[in-house]
């Protein structure tokens, strides 16, 4: 495998990884339904701690400490070997476990996995597009005329 092949998986995964975040308990719940997820063996089981949060002024300035906020993280291994991580916000453990699962399972059945998150791409595309509407309604444009002396 070349660097290139490996960085498009790496892509691809955090594509997938990045729904995960994005569902909801019940849209993962419904697609691991949908996939016949297998039974799976906590590696670590779903734990909660804390994670220090930093923000820079503009996007480039010097960092600072935002503050600490709750994340979840789960690793699962499944009868095949395959293991899957996830780590959430907040502290929602079957969540984190049901994102391990889908992680795992996307390392044999790429196709399978994303098609079963793709409810939860529909639903991110939209919130975005009302968001980006919702935006557009309030744009004003503003017209600067250069005056006419010499």
């Amino acid at each position: 495998m070349n660097l290139a092949d490996r960085d498009a998986g790496t892509e691809a995964r955090r594509g997938v990884m990045a729904l995960c975040t994005a569902a909801t308990a019940d849209e993962l719940a419904r697609a691991l339904v949908g996939l016949g997820a297998p039974e799976a063996e906590d590696l670590r089981a779903p734990e909660i701690g804390l994670v220090m949060a930093t923000g820079r002024i503009g996007g480039d300035g010097r960092p600072f400490n935002l503050g600490e906020v709750s994340v979840t993280r789960a690793a699962v291994r499944l009868a095949d070997g395959r293991t899957g991580f996830a780590y959430h916000l907040g502290r929602d453990r079957c969540r984190a476990r049901q994102a391990a699962i889908l992680d795992a399972l996307w390392q044999g059945d790429r196709a399978g996995v994303e098609a079963a998150l793709a409810p939860v791409a529909r639903r991110q595309a939209a919130e975005q597009a009302a968001e980006a509407r919702r935006i557009a309604a309030t744009r004003v444009d503003f017209l600067t005329l250069a005056r006419g002396e010499d």
